[in-house]
């Protein structure tokens, strides 16, 4: 089946680099930048984080797990902010969409690194952590997707086929790994999931494991290749229904803690982090098996 459908997926992969709306480039000098709807979704919630977090003073969502004591840790918390808003905007502005990405993905990367990893290492057999991990991850996912559309000559020159082919397949390994992690913490915390699930639904037991399963099994197939577009956009819908099933009511309703609102916008970016990696599959058959050329579409 891999090798019948390859040649047939190779020849309808779109461009590594395609045009933006209006016949624009992203190497181009037209004023708004925006090459998909989940691009539009991805640089409005984090525009809207960078600006909770300068209001506030505090790390919001995907910048969280600072530890108490670091020094200037209320400089970082704003640091944070102002670089989420200003990655935010930048990323829909032509001439500032590519370098904006691009330092979005580092930031999330050392994220990734310096603050929720060591967390990992000291207490490797804690589920939370990994899942912390796996929502940065997962905007880093994002950031990296996107930021392959975007970069043009300077980016294709110094970072190669990190700005191109392999880095939407890095971005798709962080994706389905972080999918990996958002399962094991469903069945690590099961009665906890349960509780998460609105009253009206039936047998909440039994939707915690689907969900977790589902997280799993899609993990899966973003790592191996296989059915991997169905998987992301499930994986990516799913996050997007437990965002507008679980938070947005819980907030809603009045008298919402900070962390709901913070789970809010955790599971928001996450929604549209994943949405940004399922749009790199486009082009590539649903029930495809192997892995493909990894060409941003």
């Amino acid at each position: 089946m891999a090798s019948s459908e390859a040649p047939s997926e190779a020849t309808h992969q779109a461009p590594a680099h395609p045009p933006l709306p209006g016949g624009l480039s992203a190497a181009d000098g037209g004023a708004v930048c925006i090459v998909s709807a989940g691009h539009a979704v991805f640089a409005g919630i984090l525009t809207a984080i960078g600006l909770w977090g300068l209001f506030s003073g505090q790390f919001v969502g995907i910048w969280g797990s600072v530890p108490q004591g670091m020094p200037a840790r209320e400089a970082l918390a704003y640091a944070c902010a102002a670089l989420s808003v200003a990655c935010g905007i930048g990323v829909l502005w032509t001439r500032a969409a590519a370098p904006a990405a691009r330092v979005l993905l580092a930031a999330s990367l050392l994220w990734l690194a310096l603050i929720k990893l060591p967390y990992i290492v000291r207490s490797p057999a804690v589920a939370v952590f990994y899942e912390s991990w796996g929502e940065t991850a997962v905007v880093a996912a994002g950031a990296w997707a996107l930021y392959t559309r975007l970069a043009a000559g300077w980016d294709r020159r110094w970072f190669g086929s990190l700005a191109a082919d392999r880095g939407v397949r890095l971005a798709r390994v962080l994706f389905g790994l972080a999918l990996v992690a958002f399962g094991l913490s469903h069945f690590a915390y099961l009665q906890l999931t349960a509780s998460l699930v609105p009253r009206w639904l039936p047998a909440h037991l039994a939707w915690a494991y689907f969900t977790g399963g589902a997280y799993l099994a899609a993990g899966a197939a973003v790592l191996t290749g296989i059915c991997a577009r169905l998987a992301a956009v499930l994986a990516a819908v799913q996050m997007g229904v437990f965002t507008l099933l679980v938070w947005v009511p819980a907030v809603a309703s009045g008298g919402a803690s900070r962390g709901q609102w913070s789970e809010l916008a955790v599971s928001a970016a996450l929604a549209a982090g994943g949405w940004l990696v399922a749009e790199s599959y486009r082009g590539r058959r649903w029930l495809a098996v192997g892995r493909s050329s990894g060409r941003a579409a």
